[in-house]
């Protein structure tokens, strides 16, 4: 059973690792108690709004709880920054996992993404790891080849928003984003090749709710327009 759907946004700090932690390895990694939790008001879904701002800290952990209104669909989720420059395919895999069981590492989640330090090479792959951890054929690999895209893919991106969101599978998506069209902290002067997982919609604002494990300048959680994030996907493809 789904928990109990709430009106607000609530984050919780679950936990923190240090640096020499992560690099240690998992047993030296000690989780203090998690802290009182931090309560976002409403919704604010102007397209580059952060919902929870933070260090960029591998391992830092957040606890993301749902909100449903008549407009605006958001899903619970464990929220970790990438543990390393090369994991945001593992870490956004173990996002979208995470609002469903509860997730493996990942690191356990790059060896079976097959993730080097050249990155996690193909949407799909993610694609299989989600439906072999939830047991499901759910997911399956939509390519956005054209730049810009189609209308045709632009129709298909959205109702696989709605739709995916609608039945608690969040979307990991595979971007790319030039100087010029980045989402909200990315380093402006170079393009970066990145994963994300998409976790949220505003149907009347036409916004989508982005759990980036980048947490470029500090951006974990934000709205994105969605006009923005289907520009940022072509030539790759998302997992939905």
């Amino acid at each position: 059973m789904r928990r109990k759907l709430i009106g607000t946004a609530t984050v919780t700090a679950v936990a923190t690792l240090t640096a020499a932690a992560v690099l240690a390895g998992p047993a030296a990694a000690q989780e203090p108690p998690p802290p009182a939790p931090v309560v976002v008001a409403g919704h604010a879904t102007t397209a580059g709004t952060a919902l929870v701002a933070g260090q960029n800290e591998p391992g830092t952990r957040l606890h993301i709880e749902p909100a449903r209104t008549s407009a605006v669909r958001t899903l619970e989720i464990d929220y970790q920054v990438q543990e390393t420059g090369y994991w945001c395919g593992p870490a956004a895999t173990r996002i979208a996992l995470s609002a469903r069981i509860a997730p493996p590492s990942q690191a356990a989640l790059a060896a079976e993404l097959g993730t080097t330090q050249n990155g996690t090479d193909h949407i799909s792959q993610v694609t299989g790891v989600l439906n072999a951890r939830l047991g499901t054929g759910w997911y399956e690999t939509k390519g956005m080849p054209d730049d810009p895209p189609t209308q045709a893919q632009r129709d298909l991106l959205w109702r696989d928003v709605v739709l995916d969101i609608d039945n608690d599978y969040p979307i990991v998506a595979n971007i790319v984003a030039p100087p010029g069209n980045q989402p909200p902290g990315y380093p402006p002067g170079q393009t970066i090749y990145h994963y994300f997982t998409v976790i949220g919609y505003d149907d009347v604002q036409r916004t989508v709710l982005i759990a980036d494990p980048a947490s470029f300048g500090g951006y974990q959680i934000y709205w994105l327009s969605f006009d923005q994030l289907a520009s940022l996907i072509p030539p790759k493809g998302y997992a939905a």
